[in-house]
C-alpha cells in the first residue's frame, strides 16, 4: 500500500478532476446545528462543475432524512439517499456476521435499530434477552444503565461490535466525547475490544458509495472518488486503506501540527481550508536539492544535500539529514510562525514527512513551524526568526 509522501498538486480544480466527493459531515459540513463556513458555497460550486456529492458520516444517531433536512436548511439541495451513515454500514456488517433472526443489544438510536430490523435481525435493550451480539454507537442519551447492560451481555458471551471509534465529535461549543471514548468503559469492564467497527477508518463506507453512485450499475473506480474529512484517524485513514486520494479540511478536528506529524497511513493527498477548496487547483509542492551551505562553523563539512520543499511563496527545509527542525521561509525570509498560509503548511508538511520517511526522524521529535488554525489560500502573516534561531 502506497501512502502520500508529499502534498499533491493539480492543474485543475478538484471538482473538475473527481466525479464523486465523499464528504464527512461533523466538522466538514456542520458543527452540531451550525453550518461550517463556506460549506454550502463550496458544495454548490462543485456541483456546478459536475461533481456528484455524497455524505458519509460515522454518526449513526439520526435518520438520513433528518440529516438531509438540516443540510437543506443551509441552502444545499440533496436527497436522503445521498447520505451513508455508519448505522447503515453496521447493519450490513452484522447481517453477514449473524444469522437471520438473531438478537442484537443496541446502544444507539432509532436509525440504527431500524437498519438492523431491515436486515432481519431482532433488537433488544436488556442482557436478560440473551442477545447474540452487542453493537455500540454514539447518541446523546447514552446512560450508565445501557453500558451496564452491554457489559452483562458481553460477559455472557455476546459478540461485541461498534459502529465507529471516533474518540471525539465536533459540536457547536467545541470538541466532545465520541463513540470511541464511550466504548472505553465497556472495554475496561469486560476486557473485550469490539471485534469490528463499521465506520471509518475502515473503507467500507467509501466502497459502498462507489456502488450506490455508479453509472448504469457499474461501480465507480477508486480514482474517480475523493473522500474529504476533518479527521486524520478516521476520514483520511479510511481513504488510505481503500486506496483513495483524500483531502483534509481545516474546519474540524485536525490542525496544522497534526498534519505535519502525521504517520504515513494518516496523510492526506490535499489540504483545503474548507469545502470551497474543492473548486480550486491545488498548488504543487516542488522539491529541489542543493548542496548544503552553512554559515555556522558547527554545520560545516557535513556533506549533506539540502532538500527544499516549495509551494507558492513558501519553502521548508532542514539544515542537515539529522536535524529535527523544519525551517520555513516565506518570500525568501525565514519565519518562526505563519498565520493564514496553506501554501506554507503544504511545504512544511512535505518537509516533515520527508524527514520521517527518508531520514528516519521520529515525528514526535520534530521541531516544527507554528501555524494558526485560521488558514486560507491567501498570503501569510509572518513572525521573523532571530539570528540566533536561524543557527539552530
Amino acid at each position: 500500500m502506497t501512502y502520500p509522501s508529499i502534498i499533491a498538486g493539480t492543474d485543475k480544480p478538484l471538482s473538475s478532476i473527481y466525479q464523486l466527493a465523499l464528504l464527512d459531515l461533523d466538522g466538514v459540513v456542520y458543527r452540531g446545528a451550525d453550518p461550517v463556513e463556506m460549506a454550502a458555497t463550496g458544495i454548490a460550486h462543485a456541483k456546478e462543475r459536475g461533481m456528484r456529492i455524497a455524505y458519509t458520516t460515522n454518526n449513526p444517531s439520526r435518520f438520513p432524512s433528518l440529516v438531509a433536512d438540516q443540510i437543506r436548511s443551509f441552502g444545499v439541495e440533496l436527497s436522503p439517499d445521498d447520505i451513508i451513515t455508519s448505522g447503515i454500514v453496521a447493519a450490513g456488517m452484522l447481517s453477514k456476521e449473524l444469522k437471520p433472526g438473531d438478537t442484537v443489544l443496541v446502544i444507539g438510536g432509532d436509525h440504527l435499530r431500524d437498519e438492523l430490523k431491515k436486515r432481519g435481525l431482532q433488537v433488544c435493550d436488556l442482557a436478560s434477552d440473551r442477545p447474540q451480539a452487542v453493537i455500540q454507537s454514539w447518541y446523546p442519551d447514552v446512560s450508565w444503565r445501557q453500558l451496564a447492560q452491554a457489559t452483562y451481555a458481553i460477559a455472557h458471551g455476546a459478540r461485541y461490535f461498534a459502529t465507529n471509534r471516533d474518540m471525539t465529535l465536533p459540536r457547536e461549543g467545541g470538541i466532545t466525547p465520541g463513540n470511541g471514548a464511550m466504548i472505553l468503559p465497556v472495554v475496561a469492564a469486560t476486557g473485550v475490544e469490539p471485534e469490528a467497527s463499521a465506520g471509518k477508518p475502515e473503507a467500507y463506507m467509501y466502497d459502498i458509495a462507489r456502488d450506490m453512485f455508479g453509472h448504469n450499475g457499474n461501480r465507480l473506480p477508486v480514482e474517480a472518488c475523493l473522500p474529504v474529512g476533518d479527521r486524520l484517524d478516521t476520514d483520511i485513514e479510511a481513504a488510505n486503506r481503500g486506496g483513495y486520494a483524500s483531502a483534509v479540511v481545516m474546519t474540524g478536528v485536525a490542525g496544522p501540527d497534526d498534519i505535519m506529524r502525521a504517520v504515513p497511513q494518516l496523510r492526506p493527498a490535499y489540504i483545503c481550508a474548507n469545502l470551497e477548496g474543492l473548486n480550486k487547483a491545488q498548488p504543487r509542492v516542488e522539491v529541489s536539492s542543493e548542496p548544503f551551505e552553512s554559515s555556522s562553523h558547527d554545520e560545516q563539512g557535513t556533506g549533506d544535500t539540502l532538500r527544499r520543499f516549495t509551494c507558492g511563496a513558501a519553502s521548508a527545509y532542514r539544515r542537515s539529514v539529522s536535524s529535527t527542525r523544519v525551517h520555513l521561509e516565506i518570500k525568501g525570509r525565514e519565519v518562526q510562525s505563519a498565520c493564514g498560509s496553506l501554501d506554507a503548511l503544504r511545504a512544511a508538511a512535505s518537509a516533515a514527512w520527508d524527514a520521517v520517511d527518508r531520514d528516519g526522524i521520529q515525528a514526535q521529535d520534530l521541531n516544527l513551524p507554528v501555524f494558526s488554525s485560521d488558514l486560507s489560500d491567501c498570503g501569510a502573516t509572518e513572525t521573523s526568526v532571530s539570528d540566533q534561531e536561524k543557527k539552530s
